[in-house]
């Protein structure tokens, strides 16, 4: 495929870079090979990297810090603005890649990588926005206020499911407050971090710059480890499973470091009796079947009203009908495959147990007899307070759940474990106010009248409860990946103390 050769992808790949001129050599290291999740063949293979390659690369990056956070923030704006417009030239080549490599459908691959230009966007604007406050003294001729100064090294941990797009979340937004970044990608998706950082090296190099950006590939277990235990990473922001942020969360709190995690999420939508039921039925159908259910913002549970929930359910079942699974390059799938067979069995399971619970399989759940990792959408009749309804299964399995109070449906909304997005659709102003009030969605992202997936990168994007805390991307979630400092200027002749004490 000719786009792979333009994003510099080769039959073996050194798995570890800190710059244009610092590939470490794929010889004699374990290789990992990457599957297409649509035939189960070897796109390529990537050389894993070694505790003696991230050191080296941890090197660098610790180096190039300190020449990097002293360029002028407006400056680093400037190749953030280069580093989006060579994404924009590689966008047609990388988002086939996304989709070749991780399986979403190439229309979501383009979006993806749309997602890493908009950011790069949004923080060339922001490179002249990183304020502190001032504050009044309450002692005479002193002067407070705050500023904000880069951590260092930052730690990037992706997840398969967006391959690309979390990390530019994290990358750009560091770059411009004056951080590095090592970047440890998923094993399912090696390829797409390598075109990634070719296209990152080739706008350092016009800037006669190395280790901004820097790339380590390898074994949880080794790459993984090293990183979330080193103290010379401030800050780690990881994706991942819940289970995965418990992990992390302690690890790296035990050495008082920072995180940014943004883990697992039982999504749900409430469809009242007011609502536009055409309208939320095409919310659902993409909030469920898209990234084939593999988003962490992925539509999983549907409350309808009791008024219409047949109505709603037999239109929903006609959409499913119509969904076309298939080869995600082909522009009219509108569902590829699962990423591996790991995934499947994982569905397969979660079916099994939603049998014996009792629920009622209204649609799918088949294995497809071809090659690659297909398999039906899902729709399940089921019941609220099943576990397996509270459980995450990262599959297109969606739970529809009558009801018939306001107050029970919101309640039942927020008795998962998991916090991240949310949607009501409704018409009626009192249902909507409620849903965003404080009595209403716990989640991180609370949405009326839209479905759960789709956010944009001008707001901040994360989770409550067991989805971590944290927050990437828009309004100030810059915050996170600086430190903040108060200070205080005394410009008088004399020493006195806040509070009024005196010490003679």
């Amino acid at each position: 495929m000719e786009f792979l050769k333009e994003l510099g992808i080769e039959a073996v790949n050194s798995g570890a870079c800190s710059g244009p001129d610092a590939w470490v050599p794929a010889d004699g290291r374990a290789i990992n090979s990457s599957i297409n999740p649509a035939n189960g063949e070897v796109i390529a293979k990537v050389a894993q990297a070694s505790s003696e390659d991230y050191d080296r690369v941890m090197e660098a990056a610790l180096e190039a810090f300190k020449e990097w956070r002293m360029i002028p923030a407006p400056k680093r704006g400037l190749i953030v603005r280069d580093l989006g417009e060579a994404l924009r030239a590689q966008k047609d080549a990388l988002g086939k890649l996304v989709s070749l490599e991780m399986g979403k459908i190439v229309q979501e691959g383009y979006g993806e990588v749309q997602e890493m230009i908009d950011i790069c966007d949004f923080s060339v604007g922001l490179s002249r926005q990183l304020y502190g406050l001032t504050m009044h003294s309450e002692r005479p001729r002193h002067r407070m206020y705050e500023q904000w100064h880069p951590f260092g090294v930052v730690g990037v941990i992706s997840a398969f499911n967006f391959p690309v797009a979390v990390w530019a979340w994290n990358a750009a937004i560091a770059a411009v407050c004056g951080d590095v970044t090592l970047w440890k990608p998923s094993s399912e998706t090696p390829l797409t971090a390598i075109a990634v950082q070719h296209i990152s090296n080739s706008v350092m190099k016009a800037h006669n710059l190395q280790g901004i950006f820097n790339l380590v590939i390898g074994r949880g277990a080794v790459i993984g480890e090293k990183l979330v235990n080193d103290r010379r990473i401030p800050l780690v922001s990881a994706t991942g499973s819940c289970e995965m942020g418990y992990r992390i969360g302690k690890i790296v709190g035990e050495r008082l470091g920072k995180t940014i995690l943004e883990l697992g999420g039982n999504n749900a939508v409430i469809v009242d009796e007011t609502a536009d039921v055409d309208m939320a039925v095409r919310a659902v159908l993409f909030g469920a079947v898209g990234t084939s259910g593999q988003r962490c913002t992925s539509t999983r549970r549907v409350f309808l009203h009791k008024d219409i929930a047949k109505e709603f359910t037999d239109k929903l079942l006609k959409a499913y009908k119509q969904v076309r699974i298939g080869d995600p390059l082909e522009k009219n799938t509108l569902m590829g495959p699962l990423v591996n067979q790991s995934a499947v069995d994982i569905m397969l399971e979660a079916l099994e147990t939603i049998k014996k619970t009792g629920g009622e399989i209204l649609h799918g759940g088949k294995v497809l007899k071809r090659s690659g990792f297909f398999i039906e959408p899902c729709i399940v009749k089921a019941q609220h307070d099943w576990q397996i309804v509270h459980d995450e299964t990262f599959a297109p399995i969606l739970y529809l759940i009558d009801f018939d109070n306001f107050d029970d449906v919101i309640a039942w909304h927020n008795e998962v474990p998991q916090g991240l997005s949310s949607s009501i659709f409704t018409n009626s102003f009192q249902h909507a106010e409620i849903f965003l009030s404080h009595e209403g969605s716990d989640c991180g992202i609370a949405n009326v009248n839209i479905g759960t997936s789709g956010a944009e990168i001008g707001g901040a994007f994360g989770g409550e409860k067991e989805t971590g805390g944290g927050r990437e991307s828009g309004s100030d979630a810059w915050k996170a990946y600086m430190r903040r400092q108060t200070n205080t200027m005394n410009w008088s002749s004399e020493l006195p103390l806040a509070q009024g004490i005196t010490f003679e």
